[in-house]
């Protein structure tokens, strides 16, 4: 035995408290930060090899972990753009430089250019999907993500280019006299779309029943007759048991008209329209806005970002990218809360909300820290009491090694 030896592993011991130390006070720091995942110390022993005779003390390690993958409380507030993960999964976020990052601290507000920023400074990554946009997902890295800005559709027409319409044409209908270009009609309607620069542009549509079963419908534009594009403006119904009262199989579906100042091919589906023994019957969805300042933002729980203009029309702009790796506990804590993959993380894989194992994201929530404040105080005094055993065998042994130079004399 060395009391060298025993005076080193007192050194060991008291090193190893001072880490657990550390990081409880880390923890205990950061127990109100959002999205904050909790330290530990774990010890393990050096032994040194002895023969039967003696013991040659040895000494004690540590290991810091990460609970990353342990999820903490979720408290809500009033703000859409605060989200949070339910299950598994991380925001991707960008710093000032673009470097790359995952976090779950969630506390997103819009910067001076309508940028999603949290509170560190990082800014939320998503995909475009504006003007109807399929996001294209780089299943293994960062590829296709943008920052996502809740501004950069204010102000920004958009044409109208389809309508979805559900309508049921009165069988029992009688012709009436129609205004100058129509003529006679037996049923009317009319759309607002837009064109390209936002003008509202009515559409009158006019349905007239030319034979049993058959009707014309026209679009015009006051009296001025649209061009449209396809073979033919008659609708055929199927009465039989079979129809219904359905359009024919033979029948068009739809029509593509010119909207003047806009869309060249404004298609208007009528698949679902029907001649059934009830009243006219014409309801459309059109697409397309008039330019308007954005009033407030929605995200759903697959994180799609709708911007809601103040004229009602609701714009859906990003879909938030979520990330995640196969061991989320070994990922590199990195300035801001948030973390960074490594070779003992694995790589990065990005994917959609809901999708591929990965959760949902609720907004108006954000993630609480995952500490356990009595666990930390009790850690604490387990520390400081392990320390002051430590310092005691180190001291006893700096006793004996006092005896032991005062044989001399």
């Amino acid at each position: 035995m060395s009391l060298y030896g025993v005076m080193r592993t007192g050194v060991s011991g008291m090193n190893a408290q001072s880490n657990k130390l550390s990081t409880v006070s880390d923890n205990i720091a950061n127990v109100n930060t959002t999205g904050y995942k909790r330290a530990s110390t774990e010890f393990s022993s050096l032994i040194l090899k002895s023969g039967s005779g003696n013991y040659d003390s040895g000494a004690v390690e540590t290991t810091v972990r990460y609970a990353i993958s342990d999820a903490g409380n979720y408290q809500f507030t009033t703000s859409a753009t605060d989200l949070a993960v339910q299950g598994n999964g991380f925001f991707v976020v960008q710093d000032a430089n673009g470097n790359s990052f995952l976090t779950r601290a969630g506390a997103f507000v819009p910067d001076n250019t309508g940028n999603l920023v949290n509170t560190a400074g990082f800014q939320l990554m998503g995909y475009n999907i504006a003007n109807g946009a399929t996001p294209t997902v780089a299943a293994n890295g960062f590829g296709g993500l943008q920052v996502i800005n809740v501004n950069q559709l204010a102000l920004q027409a958009a044409p109208s280019t389809k309508a979805t319409v559900a309508a049921n044409l009165d069988p029992s209908a009688t012709a009436i006299a129609g205004p100058a270009g129509p003529g006679s009609y037996t049923s009317k309607t009319s759309m607002v779309t837009y064109d390209n620069i936002g003008n509202a542009v009515t559409l009158d549509v006019y349905a007239s029943k030319t034979g049993a079963n058959t009707w014309d419908v026209e679009v015009y534009n006051g009296a001025t007759a649209l061009t449209t594009s396809g073979p033919t403006t008659t609708f055929t119904f199927d009465v039989t048991a079979v129809g219904k009262g359905a359009l024919a199989v033979a029948s068009p579906k739809a029509l593509s008209v010119a909207i003047p100042g806009g869309s060249a091919t404004f298609n208007i589906d009528l698949a679902a329209m029907t001649q059934v023994a009830s009243a006219f019957d014409f309801k459309a969805t059109v697409d397309g806005n008039a330019p308007s300042a954005v009033e407030k933002v929605n995200i759903d729980d697959k994180g799609v970002v709708t911007a809601v203009l103040k004229n009602g029309t609701e714009l859906p702009s990003f879909q938030i990218a979520l990330a995640t790796v196969p061991s989320p506990d070994h990922l590199t804590p990195e300035v801001g809360n948030v973390y960074s993959p490594n070779l003992d993380s694995g790589n990065v894989q990005v994917g959609l909300a809901g999708q591929g194992g990965l959760g949902t994201i609720k907004s108006g929530a954000l993630e609480d820290s995952n500490v356990d404040l009595a666990d930390e105080l009790t850690s604490m005094i387990e520390a400081q009491r392990g320390f002051t055993a430590n310092s005691k065998s180190f001291q006893t042994g700096a006793d004996l090694l006092d005896v032991v130079v005062n044989l001399k004399r």
